[in-house]
């Protein structure tokens, strides 16, 4: 899938090769609008390896967005479509695996009402990650129901497609736990009718932005994956170093440099000599960044190329999405008929 003229089988109903022995897979993202590097590094790479090994169901979650930024309703729509261009960009392909839009698919509300019968108030508000989250946002008292809840949404996104695996980082361990928890207690009730997923813990460093924290929209460090060569170029070149080396002929730190990171990342055969002549100040930042801005201009080139393909034929987006979504319906319309049945609902 490089080009426009790819077509989309639209009678499939389910994901693409079963190298896992029909193991699936269910992941998904908040579309919070174009994609950057740690999104990359952390998610899409990871993604795009999971097709080669599972039957992958990856989601565009708009319904999480409201449970923490309901005034951005009106930018969802637009965030999903960027994103899904970004994640076929990277080489998501719609052959093999499910890309969909959860709020298309209603049968994600019905099993979470159904779900929230089998979880107590106070097991939610005991979560550790909805507790840092309350604290980040400084919500105090102002927690909606759909806050509190979403992990029993996240809970019914990953069963109603029956998936046996989730990756995650480690700090949405929790999360899957309470899953597993409720897929006990109703199975318990009305029989094997989930299986509990497991973990796929993602372990990746802590991914820098242009300021040398942690890469994200909220502190506007990022440098989107679909970046033209110009916009890399802008917030490259000011990009954080080492704040010891004050000149030229200091001597730098190159663990303690942003630069020096996406070297090792996108650059690896470059990133021993970077060391190296970072710290025997044989090379000047303003060098070293010039030259990982030719390497990362050509890291994200086909992306970038990819991507632009699918922008010139959005009616070819529409019908990998119209075609995802009708996947994950057919799939969530049989868990959902399995369902009424365990519980004896019409």
């Amino acid at each position: 899938m490089t080009d426009s003229n790819f077509s989309v089988d639209s009678t499939a109903s389910s994901p693409g090769p079963d190298p896992a022995g029909g193991k699936i897979v269910l992941s998904g993202m908040r579309p919070t609008g174009r994609l950057h590097w740690g999104n990359y590094t952390g998610a899409l790479e990871n993604w795009f390896a999971l097709q080669e090994e599972y039957r992958c169901y990856f989601m565009a979650a708009d319904w999480h967005v409201l449970t923490t930024a309901l005034e951005r309703a009106d930018e969802i729509a637009q965030n999903t479509r960027d994103m899904i261009l970004d994640w076929l960009g990277a080489g998501l392909d719609p052959e093999r695996s499910v890309l969909f839009v959860q709020s298309r698919i209603k049968e994600h509300a019905e099993l979470f009402l159904l779900l929230s019968m089998c979880i107590s108030m106070g097991r939610l508000e005991r979560n550790p990650t909805f507790k840092e989250q309350v604290k980040d946002l400084d919500l105090k008292g102002e927690i909606s129901f759909g806050h509190l809840g979403y992990p029993v949404l996240q809970a019914a996104d990953i069963l109603v497609y029956r998936a046996h695996a989730v990756p995650v980082g480690e700090d949405q361990l929790p999360h899957i736990e309470l899953t597993r928890e409720m897929v006990r207690r109703f199975n318990h009730h009305f029989g094997e009718v989930f299986p509990e997923p497991e973990a796929l813990v993602t372990r990746f460093a802590r991914f820098p932005g242009t300021d040398g924290k942690r890469m994200s929209k909220s502190l506007g460090n990022t440098i989107e994956i679909a970046a033209s060569p110009e916009e890399i170029k802008q917030k490259l070149m000011p990009a954080f170093t080492d704040p010891a080396r004050k000149r030229r002929s200091d001597p730098g730190d190159p663990e303690v440099c942003a630069i020096y990171t996406w070297y090792k990342k996108f650059m690896p055969e470059a990133a021993d000599e970077t060391a190296y002549e970072c710290r025997t100040a044989a090379r000047g930042c303003v060098d070293c960044k010039k030259k990982l801005l030719a390497g990362v201009v050509e890291h994200f080139a086909p992306l970038r190329e990819r991507r632009q393909q699918y922008v010139d034929d959005p009616k070819l987006v529409d019908e990998i999405v119209e075609t995802g979504c009708q996947r994950a319906r057919d799939a969530a319309v049989a868990t959902m008929d399995a369902v009424r049945a365990a519980m004896n609902l019409g």
